[in-house]
């Protein structure tokens, strides 16, 4: 057993993993109808706790309950959640009619020759809401449409075999039992996600230990999750270090998933990386010999590039594509795995200064709001000490590294913080792209999300050479002219890093979650969104973009209406009802 903790802090966990031993028993004799029927109870209890749920997040990261940014908390928490659900709720009911999960869905291969399956949208309203938007997941080569479709479903089609370690690239091997989940405590709705994912992809009863940033969520979890905690599914606990030490020392669990650092990682895995037991930490990963003996999958973020494509843009291009990099990095201020963290620009670019003009501007406009992530105002304060010259705007620094900076800090550094910058690159069209994402593979640190903005008529001359690019590109999320957000929030997408990371070198992960297909051997998820948002994208008959009805997508943070989109939104996935929407469709036309 690991540190010993008090009794009155043991002994509740304790009760939960008893709970949690009897409920797995229950959980693996349920038929997959009867999941779906329990699902569907998750589904009511979430819809009925949106409200709550959203005030709880808003005043756990120190904002007004009127604040012009808690849409972003409608969106990231309630309404990512009630997606998830739905999508596995339809995959499961596929299989228990025995059907395939991939049955009617377009299965092809890319240019490279790589499996592809392409998983949204698949419903109509998604295709007339988010009209110009898709996503793929691209599965590892070497798997062909014929393997993707036999091993859909993951554990709700057949029993999988239970290995002794988890594989490097955290596929799905180990099932049953229970598994420990360490929340996240940024983002609200990874916690549920994650534990979601526990329950289908792998068969396993949860107990989750929420990020003491979330404590306060915990009611609401409980009220949000009941159908899922009452027949011993699911236990829900408090604490910090040493209770999450106490958790994946015991051997109750079968399995480990953790979102957050990768020192928090290491930290498990191989002990303490400061103190006393750092020289004996230091020597266990030497010799590998990790303290963790079960196995252990993780999300923990990066450096994430925003690659910027030379064209030409008008100035409403400029301006918009502009207040989208701003977006990626300070929704939530900054305090996201994917945030947008270095722009990547052509130094030839005729534009380059005019766009520089307007992300100067996007950035120290947009609505102020706390950091209130722990440690956040020291990364900032590193920030400045690591680029004195950095321009202050507001709360937010913009590094633009110059001509013989030293830029080893920005891209090696997750900030986590409102901390943005920007470096150049020389050259145009292939050259620069191919450049640029050589720079993102080999310089920055993580291989979790990438973003590229780049117009409809650069792409179409490019022709070939821009799908090669984007398969050299080594990330688990690539977002093409929208941000890799929203395929976190797109639950039949998948959400992880690139795979290939191991134990000793964990980089941004280990394994997928999300995944409402349940698919087999991912790569990589690549998203694709308009270049430019309604009235402009009628600019498709002229350059061959993207159509959307879309005006300033409701997760800008420069949106006028983000909140009551994000709402409303979240009020129709839960409830329906033409008339709302109609309501909120017109609110998103004030954006």
């Amino acid at each position: 057993m690991p540190e010993t903790l008090a009794d009155e802090v043991r002994a509740p966990i304790e009760a939960a993993i008893a709970a949690l031993q009897t409920g797995s028993r229950t959980w693996s004799a349920l038929t997959v109808g009867q999941r779906v029927t329990l699902l569907r109870g998750v589904r009511r209890t979430v819809a009925a706790s949106a409200r709550d749920w959203v005030r709880a997040a808003v005043r756990s990261k120190q904002l007004a309950d009127d604040h012009a940014l808690r849409g972003e908390e409608w969106l990231s928490g309630p309404y990512a959640t009630l997606g998830a659900v739905d999508a596995y709720i339809e995959t499961l009911d596929r299989i228990a009619d025995g059907r395939n999960p991939l049955d009617g869905i377009r299965v092809d291969r890319t240019t490279s020759g790589q499996t592809r399956v392409h998983s949204f949208p698949l419903l109509g309203i998604d295709k007339v809401l988010l009209s110009g938007y898709t996503g793929e997941v691209w599965l590892t080569p070497g798997v062909t449409p014929g393997d993707a479709r036999a091993r859909a479903g993951l554990a709700q089609r057949r029993p999988l075999v239970r290995p002794t370690a988890e594989p490097a690239e955290g596929r799905e091997t180990a099932t049953g039992g229970i598994g420990l989940v360490l929340g996240a405590g940024n983002v609200t709705s990874i916690p549920v996600l994650d534990v979601l994912y526990e329950l289908l992809a792998f068969d396993r009863v949860v107990l989750l230990k929420v990020n003491p940033t979330q404590d306060s969520l915990v009611p609401v979890y409980e009220k949000a999750l009941a159908p899922l905690i009452a027949p011993g599914f699911l236990r829900i606990v408090r604490g910090g270090s040493d209770v999450g030490a106490h958790l994946t020392g015991h051997d109750a669990f079968a399995h480990v998933h953790v979102t957050g650092s990768s020192a928090t990682f290491d930290a498990i895995v191989w002990g303490p990386s400061a103190g006393a037991g750092s020289d004996q930490t230091k020597r266990r990963k030497r010799e590998n010999r990790p303290r963790l003996k079960k196995p252990i999958t993780a999300e923990l973020g990066g450096v994430s590039p925003v690659i910027v494509v030379p064209g030409e843009w008008s100035p409403q291009d400029l301006r918009f594509q502009a207040e989208h990099v701003a977006t990626m990095r300070l929704q939530n201020a900054g305090h996201n795995c994917l945030a947008g963290q270095v722009v990547i620009l052509s130094s030839d670019w005729a534009q380059r200064d005019q766009f520089l003009i307007e992300l100067r501007r996007a950035y120290a406009i947009a609505p102020e709001r706390p950091i209130w992530y722990p440690h956040s105002s020291d990364r900032m304060a590193q920030a400045s000490r690591d680029y004195p010259d950095a321009l202050v705007l507001a709360d937010r620094l913009l590094v633009e590294i110059r001509e013989g900076d030293d830029a080893t800090a920005l891209e090696t550094t997750e900030y986590f913080a409102p901390v943005l910058g920007v470096e150049q690159l020389p050259g145009l069209g292939q050259e620069f792209l191919d450049a640029a994402v050589a720079h993102a593979n080999e310089r920055l640190e993580g291989t979790l999300a990438a973003n590229v903005l780049i117009d409809p008529t650069t792409e179409t001359l490019l022709g070939g050479g821009f799908e090669r690019a984007i398969t050299a590109l080594r990330y688990g999320s690539i977002a093409i002219n929208t941000w890799t957000a929203f395929g976190f929030v797109t639950p039949t997408v998948t959400w992880g890093a690139f795979p290939g990371n191991t134990i000793d070198d964990v980089g941004s992960g280990i394994g997928v979650v999300h995944n409402g297909l349940l698919l087999a051997d991912v790569e990589r998820s690549v998203l694709r969104g308009p270049f430019r948002p309604f009235p402009r994208s009628a600019s498709i008959v002229r350059d061959g973009g993207r159509f959307t009805i879309l005006p300033k997508p409701p997760w800008f943070v420069s949106s006028r209406t983000a909140a009551e989109v994000s709402e409303g939104l979240t009020r129709y996935r839960a409830r329906g009802g033409v008339l709302a929407l109609l309501r909120t469709l017109v609110q998103a036309m004030r954006a």
